[in-house]
């Protein structure tokens, strides 16, 4: 089965909705995200854009992202049964283990699905210049650890180092990354590099509500399909649960995608030649305002030590 897309001026409807607190709004919304996450790739950019709007009054400040307007992939009951096999167990796992089962949903997704992903990625500004690059060369930890204090590339190291972080956040050759069509062979690739990079520049901390932040950023920036999964699963988990709950999530996502979106493209940065500069100089060169998160970034750790 195939989840049915909507419109513009729906998807803002039931961001309006959503907000006001109609529990129905706050499923189709989820169903909504589900299906272009799993679907229609080149109908996430629409939609995000027609719930900004919906949710915060106020529009995107950016150029329209076409969509192709091409009918959702269906969905195949065995993709149905993970997905609710994760949404059951979704109270006892920790972020890794759903980083990672969100990631086996992504392979459960039509064949067609890559083709459609790739093509959808090119339509973000700064990307269809990628699509012959070569693959990026692996950071090394060595050459972080020359950079001077104050500069991007030593805040990196201590993030990596300081919280016992991989490097490239997971393994590109065991994922086939490489194996993946273009630009997302490249994307994929660049981003798994840059996401702290992303963090340091763009304003945004190590914490959860945070990595939902970055991720509807990420998404806006480039399509990013892992990261539209993820958010899709949030916006289904939070949609079964209290309007404050839903409320909160979509508050962060919107913010975040508002962020990217009027943000200049950060895939085209070659972060390599930059390490001893500071952030803000980059901040500076490329327009890049910190992130303003409408919630304490720790408000999930606190409410979970409160629940505790």
């Amino acid at each position: 089965m195939a989840l049915s897309p909507v419109g513009f001026e729906e998807a803002e409807a039931l961001a309006l909705a959503a907000k006001a607190g109609e529990s129905a709004a706050r499923i189709r919304l989820a169903a909504a995200l589900m299906g272009a996450a799993f679907g229609a790739p080149e109908h996430s950019a629409a939609l995000y854009d027609a719930i900004a709007l919906g949710w915060s009054g106020t529009p995107v400040k950016a150029e329209p992202i076409p969509d192709s307007g091409e009918a959702p992939l269906p969905l195949t009951q065995q993709f149905w049964s993970a997905f609710w096999d994760l949404f059951d167990a979704r109270a006892s796992l920790d972020a890794g283990d759903v980083t990672m089962r969100v990631a086996v949903l992504g392979s459960l997704v039509s064949p067609e699905f890559q083709a459609r992903a790739a093509a959808a990625c090119c339509a973000y500004p700064g990307v269809n210049d990628v699509d012959t690059a070569e693959m990026p060369p692996r950071v090394k930890l060595d050459d972080l650890a020359t950079c001077p204090s104050g500069s991007l590339g030593n805040a990196f190291y201590r993030l990596i180092v300081d919280n016992k972080f991989d490097l490239e956040v997971l393994d590109r050759d065991a994922l086939a990354l490489g194996s993946l069509m273009p630009p997302l062979n490249y994307l994929n690739t660049r981003i798994l590099q840059a996401h702290d990079l992303w963090h340091i520049v763009g304003g945004y901390d190590v914490t959860q509500l945070h990595e939902i932040a970055i991720s509807a950023f990420q998404l806006a920036q480039f399509g990013h399909s892992y990261s539209a999964m993820f958010l899709a699963f949030i916006a289904a988990i939070s949609a079964e649960g209290e309007a404050a709950g839903f409320a909160l999530a979509m508050e962060t996502i919107v913010s975040a995608w508002k962020h990217g979106r009027e943000t200049a493209p950060l895939m085209r940065i070659e972060w390599e030649n930059v390490w001893r500069r500071s952030a803000q100089s980059i901040r500076d060169e490329y327009g890049i305002i910190p992130y303003r998160s409408p919630y304490p970034a720790d408000i999930l750790e606190q409410l979970s030590g409160l629940r505790v």
